[in-house]
């Protein structure tokens, strides 16, 4: 009732949810996995049987590009919502528990999808690379809490940044290393929004269109939003094995994507 009450009186900020940014996210990223897991194996059968009419195969490798430059936009949106999720959870255990759950169940969708293969160790899921940044934020803010020496603080945080980074780089996880530097940038500036902001713009530089992610984000007012705590979850594997199936459907499903 008290909560009903408050809501009723505080008006709601203009701006994005985190609701809104997420569906941007997933959007995008569904964007950018149909052109990495369907387009590109279908560009690659092209080559394969060695096309004689040069214009449709430029023409598909054209939208491949278009396609893919838009899916960079997602994958800031992910980092910049997980370092709100890491500061905003009630039980950091439960969030770490259900990132891991949901990277296994994740793994054979995406093996499906880019490798062809039921299990393969070539290369792992996003959802691994966010559960690795996770863990790292934890262990970079246990040593806030408990070290007061800014040199030790600085040393530890750097080795703690740098294992995070090793382990997704041995892993082969999507993004690899630079996925966890970027997210631990994001969580450094997290108490300035527009050093947060520009950090943010300057760290994902290397991929051209990831920094215009931050224009949405620049409009995020702090709230909720909309319930939609497993819905990425969910839509992750789900997609995935979705547009394998459609690529099994045209006959690609024997044909990698990596």
């Amino acid at each position: 009732m008290e909560q009903t009450i408050k809501q009723a009186i505080i008006p709601k900020r203009a701006g994005l949810s985190g609701s809104t940014l997420k569906i941007i996210a997933m959007i995008t990223m569904l964007i950018d996995h149909i052109g990495a897991v369907v387009l590109l194996r279908y560009i690659l059968n092209m080559q394969s049987h060695q096309i004689v009419n040069v214009e449709p195969y430029n023409d598909m490798v054209t939208l491949y590009r278009v396609v893919r430059g838009i899916g960079r936009i997602a994958f800031p949106i992910y980092c910049f919502l997980l370092v709100e999720g890491f500061q905003k959870t009630r039980d950091l255990k439960k969030y770490i528990l259900r990132l891991g759950v949901f990277a296994l169940i994740a793994e054979v969708p995406f093996d499906l999808a880019f490798t062809a293969q039921v299990f393969s160790l070539r290369y792992q899921s996003v959802m691994l690379t966010l559960l690795i940044g996770v863990l790292t934020m934890w262990g970079v803010s246990l040593l806030e809490k408990h070290v007061r020496s800014r040199v030790l603080l600085v040393l530890g945080g750097t080795l703690t940044i740098a294992l995070g980074a090793g382990v997704a780089e041995l892993m082969n996880t999507d993004y690899g290393y630079m996925g966890v530097l970027c997210i631990m940038v994001l969580y450094a500036l997290r108490r300035v929004k527009w050093m947060q902001i520009l950090g943010g713009c300057l760290v994902f530089a290397w991929e051209i269109w990831a920094p215009v992610a931050f224009l949405p984000i620049a409009f995020y007012n702090g709230r909720r939003g909309m319930r939609l705590k497993y819905v990425f979850y969910l839509f992750y594997p789900l997609h995935l094995l979705i547009l394998y199936l459609i690529c099994v459907y045209m006959g690609l499903g024997n044909i990698p994507a990596v």
